[in-house]
């Protein structure tokens, strides 16, 4: 298969254009900067120079493309206006290109943030989205701007929406201690190994029949703070159990969608699976 993969220098996007390669797909990648994708050029990669806010090279890149793999987001360290015009627009003149290219198939990359706060609830697709943040909020709004080139225009789509993603030496888990400090110990996040984000990924493409389709992406059970403080030896603060949980990361979902509609099993169901394994 011919696919273009967007954020294929990114921390998923690394770990899932070789994969797609030693599968005997032919990759190429939009980059803004040819030099950031040598390494994947080695590999095997095409290089597409281009940017999701220049159409023209969006239509260039997406020439004779199979598929569209769109992970590419921007949230760290961008404002407001900068994460709505690259996450929505962006997203937007991408489908386009593909569109007017006559890709087969788009699969976008969204997050589990866009269900908003939870209190104990366990999201599932069809629950509505209430982000609370402008990156969620990017989100939710592109996956509606997809879905509607679905309705209207055929776009053959599949949005996954992702828990908390880790493992493969991606710094993510630990770069989160920030918060996780500040948290009861009791608190459950929902975590995803890259191993199982690729899979995903792939059984989203390569299934036929599920166009316009939601799918929640997640370990088989999420993962309380303390596991991870334990894991990088962190201290938990002697005032750590009368703490609040914190609503605003409690977006625990269901899986039961992608297992029984695209076979997903994940290869490491919970966080100590991939300790054990070695794939942190």
């Amino acid at each position: 298969m011919r696919i273009l993969v967007t954020g294929a220098t990114g921390r998923i996007g690394s770990r899932l254009a070789p994969r797609l390669m030693q599968r005997g797909d032919s990759v190429r990648i939009l980059v803004r900067q040819a030099e950031s994708a040598q390494p994947l050029r080695k590999q095997g990669a095409e290089i597409a120079v281009g940017d999701l806010m220049d159409e023209e090279s969006l239509v260039r890149a997406a020439h004779e493309m199979d598929a569209v793999i769109h992970l590419a987001a921007f949230f760290r360290g961008a404002t407001p206006e900068e994460v709505h015009k690259v996450n929505l627009e962006g997203t937007i003149a991408l489908a386009r290109a593909a569109l007017d290219s006559n890709v087969e198939r788009f699969i976008f990359s969204s997050t589990n943030l866009v269900y908003g706060p939870g209190n104990g609830k366990v999201f599932q697709e069809t629950d509505p989205p209430r982000p609370g943040a402008p990156y969620p909020e990017s989100k939710a709004a592109a996956e509606q701007a997809l879905l509607e080139f679905h309705r209207t225009r055929r776009l053959d789509l599949r949005i996954l929406r992702l828990a908390f993603v880790y493992g493969e030496g991606d710094p993510h888990l630990s770069e989160g201690m920030q918060w996780f400090r500040q948290w009861n110990p009791n608190q459950q996040i929902h975590l995803v190994h890259h191993a199982d984000v690729a899979q995903a990924i792939i059984l989203a493409l390569d299934t036929p029949g599920m166009d316009g389709e939601i799918y929640n992406v997640a370990d088989d059970e999420p993962t309380p703070i303390r596991e991870i403080m334990h894991l990088y030896g962190e201290p938990i603060a002697e005032d750590a159990l009368s703490r609040q949980l914190n609503p605003a990361w409690r977006q625990i979902i269901d899986t039961r969608k992608i297992h029984g509609q695209l076979g997903f099993h994940a290869l490491y169901p919970a966080l100590q699976n991939a300790v054990s394994a070695g794939t942190l």
